[in-house]
């Protein structure tokens, strides 16, 4: 099991995202107050934190939600989600993976420009609300484990 390390929103897609202390998750929605919100199959983007370090080496001024992550986890290994695996965050909240990567805005965004390369096309992993609820760093973090009967 993995923690959630930070919770961040925008108002406005293609802004940084801001940590907040806590997010509201909506079923089928994404979060409360995010621009990414909505009907779609992206409501809400995760990244490891464990990624984000190896960034900071050569960054390390950057902030949670440069990447336009809206939850930060540590100690799961999101590299290894497929599409359609589960996320369950608290016991309640579930999230479930829908996309793996993102390309960046504009041709590269500036982390990309400034370092030569960028996690979240590799690593960034979005996902749509399953059941909702609220979000707060220190909270567990973990793969849904699946029956023996599920395909």
């Amino acid at each position: 099991m993995g923690l959630v390390e930070a919770v961040c929103v925008s108002e406005r897609k293609g802004m940084v995202k801001k940590e907040v202390a806590e997010i509201l998750l909506k079923e089928n929605w994404g979060i409360d107050g995010d621009a990414h919100a909505g009907d779609w199959h992206r409501q809400v983007s995760l990244l490891a934190g464990e990624s984000i370090d190896a960034v900071k080496k050569k960054m390390p001024y950057l902030k949670h939600g440069v990447f336009a992550e809206n939850i930060v986890c540590r100690g799961l290994q999101l590299t290894a989600l497929a599409i359609g695996d589960r996320l369950v965050i608290d016991g309640q909240v579930v999230l479930e993976v829908t996309q793996i990567g993102k390309e960046c805005h504009n041709a590269g965004c500036a982390i990309k420009k400034a370092t030569g390369d960028c996690i979240m096309p590799k690593e960034g992993v979005f996902a749509k609300v399953i059941h909702g609820g609220i979000v707060r760093a220190g909270l567990g973090i973990a793969k849904e484990a699946r029956s023996l009967t599920e395909p």
